[in-house]
């Protein structure tokens, strides 16, 4: 297949358009990227042609392309190609005049959201970096390092949560390094005197590093979150998560046994669930083993063929 993203995500999602273009072109087929600028934060993407566009409609595609939208926007410029899909990664509503694209998701909670709004959506599956993955996990640091990643601008990441689950923690004398990654420059609000790193800006490379380098996951997001990426790839490289309560971490796989859970919007008692985590080696080596199991559905071979029926199917518009 000849395939097209037309990319246009803002950095706050955990975009999943550059790892499915360089799963499905390791499968043989032609795969671009048309984008209006390089967002530094995107994962993957290293497969694929990348065309500059001033305008995503005015990117070459042919009658041979299949056009893979990944906002609202785009699919207005896809809504031309004979074969279109929207991908869809957020819970945000249709603007007046959308078109009616077939849609593929990301994840359990969006086909949910999507199915009770009537869009009749497939579930293209989620596919984690494959040298995120890793089969032993490093001894612990000492203190341990825990990371909390999303940028603070943006409401749905909850940071400000997180900078409160550890301040509790820390009033209760736990000892932690606070690792803290985002897409942009820190905001003036932002306690960074509680911070031992910060990093911006990461690319797919930079990032797993990162990640590899850390003990622990914090992500405080709230329920708007589309799918939690980032807790994906943390399971892969056995790192135990803490996670907020909501729909997206939630449908990560059953039992629910493969993380520590609080409730989002509620920075006590996220402190007092890493309180735990940080007090219980036993509960961090099964949060471990289970956080891997969980994490083998995500490997590219076994999502990707379900990737390549839904672009082989999909018509421009519902129903075509």
């Amino acid at each position: 297949m000849r395939i097209t993203y037309l990319l246009d995500v803002p950095p706050e999602v955990e975009d999943v358009s550059g790892l499915q273009a360089d799963a499905l072109a390791a499968r043989g087929h032609l795969v671009r990227i048309a984008a209006t600028d390089r967002p530094a934060s995107l994962r993957g993407g290293r497969r694929a042609e990348w065309i500059d566009a001033g305008d995503w409609a005015k990117a070459a595609m042919t009658a041979e392309d299949v056009v893979v939208a990944t906002s609202w926007r785009t699919a207005a410029a896809a809504e031309r190609a004979p074969l279109a899909v929207h991908l869809c990664q957020t819970f945000d509503p249709p603007p007046d005049g959308a078109p009616p694209l077939r849609m593929a998701v990301v994840g359990p909670a969006l086909r949910e959201h999507w199915a009770r709004a009537g869009a009749n959506p497939v579930d293209a599956g989620v596919i984690v970096d494959e040298q995120m993955y890793r089969r032993a996990t490093p001894r612990e640091n000492a203190p341990p390092r825990l990371l909390l990643a999303g940028a603070s601008h943006t409401e749905v990441k909850g940071v400000d949560d997180g900078y409160g689950a550890v301040a509790h923690a820390r009033w209760f004398h736990q000892k932690l390094e606070l690792v803290r990654a985002s897409p942009w420059a820190p905001s003036r609000q932002e306690p960074l005197d509680d911070v031992q790193e910060f990093h911006v800006g990461l690319d797919s490379d930079e990032m797993r590093r990162l990640l590899h380098s850390c003990d622990l996951l914090i992500a405080p997001a709230r329920a708007a979150e589309g799918f939690g990426m980032l807790a994906a790839e943390a399971m892969a490289a056995g790192i135990p998560c803490l996670l907020t309560a909501i729909p997206a971490h939630l449908a990560l796989a059953e039992p629910r046994d493969y993380a520590l859970f609080g409730p989002e919007r509620n920075a006590v008692e996220l402190g007092e669930k890493l309180i735990e985590l940080l007090g219980d080696a036993d509960l961090r080596e099964r949060l471990r083993v289970r956080g891997r199991e969980v994490a083998e559905q995500w490997r590219a071979e076994k999502a990707i063929e379900r990737l390549e029926e839904i672009l082989r199917e999909s018509p421009a518009r519902n129903g075509g």
